[in-house]
């Protein structure tokens, strides 16, 4: 039983021994001579354990020797080769641009833990044949193109120039037409005619609206008589041209006392104003029949001082209408 044993360790001895020797890598040149600047390949077969990792100690632009560089490496397949082996096969593209004879290192591959080395290679690069370049021009001197005014607008200008120009278009157009119309020199299509009110129109508009509030007895007398006042004034301005709004309450008396057609209404335009003041700036809180009896003196003077109505009668020599 011993000498079993015995045999069988010394026969995995050798099957390593074996598997270790069979690790092995070989290099082949596709061609030994090459043509400057032109490219070759170094095929690779790599015989390694299938349970080990491997790989090649070369990149891409890397150099093998100054004169020969790498250009690419192409993976091709890996082969089963029973025993545990494995065959992978490499192609290592290679060019140079020096003319001369080269020996090609041996090419490194890991293995594991072993680093494999393969076979040099010897390669000669001939030079190229240029004797049959008679003559070798000069380099010709930079030439001056003759340019456009338009090639020094940006490129964007070139490419829309169409909807450029067409938007310039488009909104000179708009504000002439605003300028135009802002100047009443034309009319206005989309602005809606509203007919201006009289004077007594609008304040009698006004005195309706403010009714219709019923502000004092919200408790907002001060926003009440603001508004009344605000509602004579623009009366006395519009209808007999005193500038009420602009003045205080004594420059207002002043000018109705000095109007015929407002004279004989001064009083209750005095009384109006005088609360109205309370109210604004002394924070007097009105009774109700003063807010009443306010609203009443306006509503009465606007009524007293309306311009009457015009009469038209007939011319008897010419039958036209007059005023």
């Amino acid at each position: 039983m011993m000498i079993r044993r015995l045999t069988y360790f010394i026969l995995l001895i050798f099957s390593v021994i074996d598997m270790a020797h069979a690790a092995k890598i070989t290099a082949v040149l596709d061609s030994v001579t090459l043509l400057m600047g032109h490219k070759t390949t170094i095929h690779l077969e790599i015989v390694e354990p299938t349970n080990v990792e491997g790989e090649l100690c070369l990149q891409p632009e890397q150099l093998i020797i100054p004169e020969i560089e790498v250009s690419e490496i192409v993976a091709l397949d890996t082969i089963d080769l029973g025993n545990s082996l494995r065959q992978v096969n490499r192609d290592v593209i290679i060019q140079s641009f020096d003319s001369g004879e080269y020996i090609i290192p041996a090419i490194k591959y890991l293995s594991g833990k072993d680093t494999l080395k393969s076979n040099e290679l010897a390669m000669k690069v001939l030079p190229v044949n240029v004797s049959h370049l008679e003559t070798i021009n000069p380099i010709a001197d930079v030439e001056d193109i003759e340019s456009k005014w338009y090639d020094f607008l940006p490129d964007f200008i070139i490419d829309y120039w169409v909807w450029i120009l067409l938007l310039i278009v488009i909104i000179i157009v708009t504000i002439v037409v605003i300028v135009l119309l802002h100047k009443k020199e034309l009319p206005n299509p989309f602005k809606k005619i509203v007919p201006k009110l009289s004077p007594y129109e609008a304040a009698m508009l006004g005195l309706n609206n403010l009714k219709e509030q019923n502000l004092c007895n919200n408790g907002q007398e001060k926003e009440y008589y603001t508004s009344l006042t605000d509602i004579l004034r623009i009366y006395l301005q519009d209808r007999f041209g005193i500038n009420a709004v602009e003045m205080t309450t004594t420059q207002i008396n002043r000018a109705l006392n000095e109007n015929p057609e407002t004279k004989s209404h001064k009083e209750m335009i005095r009384q109006i104003l005088e609360v109205a003041d309370f109210v604004k700036f002394a924070k007097v809180r009105p009774m109700p029949e003063d807010n009443v009896r306010s609203f009443n003196y306006a509503l009465q003077f606007v009524e007293d001082t309306k311009p009457a109505p015009q009469v038209e009668e007939v011319d008897n020599n010419t039958g036209n209408l007059k005023i």
